[in-house]
């Protein structure tokens, strides 16, 4: 027998041997996948698909102008409240004094319709105590009129017997005609005086309109012109433009001398101590994803030395693709299945970004404890 050449048994005995080494490996494999997924898969979910972002803040102009001075670059820190450039306020200054004098103008007005009640109410007066006198005097012209008739019926009446004479007819006569005359005299000046009163008491009521049921700071004009002048202080304010926020200038756009219009971009304030990451995860790593989890990040700017600690904040009402600028046409024939993503919003631990600051748009590689506490 040759001694190289190896007899049955030895040949089953290493194939055996070789055949327990494997189940030997494929069993530890098996253990460790389970163990992996037991204590680490099913655990964790990640993904380095991730940015820093913020609420940016933009500066725009509310009033139009020509810039006198600005006092900020790209990358200069700013706190809340710093002056950031200032549009010349001539002419929002000159509209302040304009508007000051039309609520001076309006408080006059107002104090005239206020005098001119108190004239038009006497007149009111005085037109009734004529319509008073007017009639006062019709009722005596009544009764001289009807004394006048009685009397000239009376002789009338006796011509024909020769009780009264010709000379005392005519008197009569000439009495009744007086007493006619006055009395549609005194009707007429009952009319007049009648008409002279109802015409003060439509004056005083069209003046009315301009005081009723207010007071001078409650009045109407008084009230617009207030407003106005009002209007005028906010767009002279507004001549200088203040950080709305803590943070960094960036993407200034504006030069001195440039004339403005309402809502030009100018500059953006990035608040980095409120930087957040939105983590792109697949949709078939967020089945128990849920806000409240517990969330480790890493920066590609800092690497592996700086751990994050941050929760999951929210979720975008969207994927990536849903919110394009041309969507993907999934109706058509030639439609292929991707696996989208969806924006995870990640809060950060404010300490940690003040110790080791982030800027808007750095990668992160964010792993998520879903066995984490949760919340809601």
């Amino acid at each position: 027998m040759n001694p190289n050449e190896l007899s049955d048994a030895q040949l089953t005995a290493r194939r055996n041997k070789s055949l327990g080494i494997f189940a030997a490996v494929a069993a530890v494999v098996a253990v460790s996948s389970v163990t992996y997924w037991n204590l680490v898969a099913s655990r964790y979910v990640s993904t380095d698909n991730a940015y820093t972002n913020a609420e940016v803040a933009a500066i725009t102009p509310a009033v139009g102008g020509i810039v006198r001075e600005v006092l900020v670059s790209d990358t200069q820190k700013v706190k809340a409240g710093d002056l950031l450039l200032s549009i010349d306020p001539v002419d929002a200054q000159l509209a302040l004094q304009s508007a000051r004098a039309g609520l001076e103008q309006a408080i006059r007005r107002v104090k005239s319709y206020q005098a001119n009640d108190r004239s038009l109410g006497a007149q009111v007066l005085a037109r009734d105590a004529d319509l008073k006198r007017a009639q006062a005097g019709l009722a005596v012209a009544q009764a001289d009129y009807d004394r006048a008739k009685v009397d000239f019926d009376r002789r009338t009446a006796l011509v024909e017997s020769g009780s009264v004479s010709g000379d005392e007819l005519t008197q009569a006569t000439n009495a009744f005609r007086a007493a006619e005359a006055q009395l549609k005299a005194a009707r007429a000046a009952e009319g007049q005086a009648l008409a002279n009163l109802n015409a003060a008491k439509e004056a005083q009521a069209a003046n009315t309109v301009w005081i009723a049921d207010a007071d001078i700071d409650h009045n109407p004009d008084v009230m617009a012109a207030r407003a106005r002048l009002q209007q005028a202080e906010v767009d002279l304010a507004r001549t200088e433009l203040r950080a709305p926020v803590d943070g960094i200038v960036a993407k200034r756009q504006v030069q001195v001398g440039q004339r403005l219009q309402p809502g030009m971009a100018l500059m953006v304030v990035v608040p980095v101590a409120d930087v957040y990451v939105d983590a792109n995860f697949k949709e078939v790593q967020l089945a128990d994803v849920r806000v409240g989890q517990s969330v480790e990040l890493h920066s590609d700017l800092y690497g592996d030395d700086v751990v994050y600690r941050g929760v999951v904040e929210g979720f975008s009402g969207g994927s990536g693709s849903a919110f394009a600028a041309i969507p993907a046409q999934n109706a058509t024939g030639n439609w292929i299945k991707v696996v989208q993503r969806l924006p995870v919003r990640i809060r950060l631990d404010k300490e940690q970004l003040a110790a080791h600051p982030l800027k808007v748009g750095l990668s992160m590689a964010v792993e998520i404890d879903l066995h984490s506490g949760t919340q809601g």
